[in-house]
């Protein structure tokens, strides 16, 4: 029996086990969906039954109904993911900034107990990837036809579409590069449905026959926001450009067209990449589409409509291909007879407008970019069908697959892990907040910075950078938030008690990027940690 014990004992510390019956971990991750453009959220574009795989994989596990986003853009939630930690502490808090791969991550702790880690697709960290046994990322935002790869070996196109091609390279880990003898996490990140929205070949077709419903707010006029709203240059109406993002004409063609001066490029790079067979394709499909538009010489409410619907088609076409994948990913599993102790999650970097308040892109704290979807599959612990009512955050993710993995969670880590949550529990000291940053300004989209808290009922937002502004909603008589209630008669103890757990938070967290707004009477009486109860 001793021997036998000191044989496990030098197992473990070596990290090696014959038979590691730890789960695996497939986190598949998109770019820039919303929770209301899958069908297990229930929103609005539920209609057009855009995901069936993903609302498969719902159904055999649990969707998180409030899951949200701590800085609401690319590169920084792939920061907070990856480090456990808010913007401000893991150094990453605009697309601009470059990642400390050098720093704690949850990849290199999960090597660290004999997992086997490997992740594809978009990285948006800039550098190569560390924790990880093998990579192929993305430079940058990446390509959506023929893109190129950052690799150990160096940069390698791959003729394809981006999202087949990133699961082709996981699958093909899966099949062919995987110790049988060691758990594996695998992350499968996709581009999509990101900026251009240029869906796979097969996906042109797509919704052809139907008009997307439109949201309720998509001629907001913005007139119960901070002055910064009304100065942002994100609408479907002033910004969206019909070449650049629509594809009218084509923009490889226009190459002598203006450019303003913040305008999104990306298109013209990915269409100067497709092969002549792929050119054709798309200028067969898009070619009558666009002579109608030019016949038809649409303007006011009626040009917005029209972009709309070309917009909303192509994204989600984009998100056509990623459900495939997540459906093929899972078949996979099966054939491989890896389904039953396989922890299966989906989730995207952040929320979306498509068409919310007359917007596209995210950066928001408002609820369509705030949200952010997660859904968990964990064969014999989350209950099938299950939906989880609890506030969490993308700062809990790596708490929660080093749990998972049954890893130490290290203590300076600012998340929680949900796996008591996935196994139907309710902590009595879940938290009743969140807390958000966002910092990029000026830049794209001239969204102007600010940071708030969001609790079961109500969101108060603080503008800074662009005036000093405050907006409060109660979130469930306005979920559309339309009606700011800051200011009002009426509202002074609810904003006064907000305003006090928004200091809390940032005291809990190490944010200072504003404490000096706090009262002098609260400073003494705000402890850290107390909105976390």
């Amino acid at each position: 029996m001793k021997k036998l014990f000191f044989v496990l004992t030098l197992l473990v510390s070596l990290n090696v086990s014959a038979k590691d019956k730890r789960p695996n971990i497939l986190f598949v991750f998109s770019d820039d969906h919303a929770t209301h453009a899958i069908g297990a959220y229930n929103g609005w574009l539920k209609a057009v039954n855009p995901t069936p795989e993903i609302d498969k994989l719902a159904k055999d596990g649990m969707v998180f109904e409030k899951s949200f986003c701590s800085n609401s853009i690319c590169g920084p939630s792939r920061a907070v993911i990856m480090s456990g930690k808010h913007s401000h502490k893991n150094g990453f808090m605009n697309n601009g900034n470059t990642f400390n791969w050098n720093q704690q991550i949850f990849p290199k702790l999960l090597q660290k107990v004999g997992y086997q880690t490997a992740i594809y697709g978009k990285s948006h960290l800039k550098g190569n990837p560390q924790g990880f046994d093998d990579w192929k990322v993305l430079p940058g935002q990446g390509l959506y036809y023929n893109p190129d790869f950052f690799t150990p070996e160096g940069k390698v196109r791959i003729d394809g579409h981006a999202t087949d091609v990133v699961t082709d390279l996981a699958v093909d880990w899966l099949k062919k590069k995987r110790s049988a003898d060691k758990p594996f996490m695998l992350m499968v990140q996709h581009k999509a449905p990101h900026r251009a929205w240029m869906p796979a070949l097969r996906h042109l077709k797509l919704y052809n026959d139907i008009d997307i419903p439109e949201p309720d707010t998509l001629f907001d006029n913005y007139k119960d926001n901070a002055p910064g709203v009304r100065h942002q240059e994100m609408e479907i109406d002033r910004h969206m450009d019909p070449n650049y993002d629509l594809f009218v004409d084509l923009t490889a063609d226009f190459a002598g067209t203006p450019i303003q001066k913040r305008q999104d490029r990306s298109a013209r790079g990915n269409m100067t990449r497709m092969t002549e067979a792929q050119m054709k394709a798309w200028r067969a499909h898009y070619g009558p589409r666009d002579e109608a538009f030019h016949k038809a010489q649409l303007k006011g409410k009626d040009l917005v409509r029209w972009k709309f619907q070309r917009y909303a088609k192509n994204y989600l076409r984009c998100v056509k291909g990623v459900d495939e994948s997540v459906g093929r990913l899972r078949t996979t599993l099966q054939e491989l007879d890896l389904d039953d102790n396989t922890v299966v999650i989906y989730s995207s970097d952040q929320g979306f407008y498509i068409g919310d308040h007359g917007w596209y892109d995210k950066r928001w704290m408002y609820e369509e970019s705030l949200k952010m979807p997660f859904i968990v599959s964990w064969p014999g612990v989350t209950k099938p069908g299950s939906r989880d009512h609890h506030l969490i955050q993308n700062i809990d993710y790596a708490e929660t697959f080093l749990e998972i993995a049954g890893a130490k969670i290290p203590s300076d880590m600012q998340g929680r892990s949900l796996v008591p949550l996935l196994k139907g529990q309710s902590p009595n000291d879940w938290r009743d907040s969140i807390y958000y940053h966002y910092y990029e300004y000026p830049s794209f989209h001239m969204v102007p910075r600010h940071y708030g808290i969001r609790t079961e009922r109500y969101k108060l937002m603080h503008f800074y950078r662009f005036g000093n502004e405050w907006e409060m909603y109660d979130l469930q008589k306005d979920p559309d938030e339309l009606t700011n209630l800051y200011g009002r008669p009426g509202q002074a103890k609810l904003t006064a008690d907000l305003k006090k757990q928004l200091y809390a938070l940032q005291k809990h967290y190490g944010d200072e990027s504003d404490l000096s707004e706090m009262p002098k009477e609260w400073k003494d009486k705000v402890r850290p940690g107390t909105a976390q109860k």
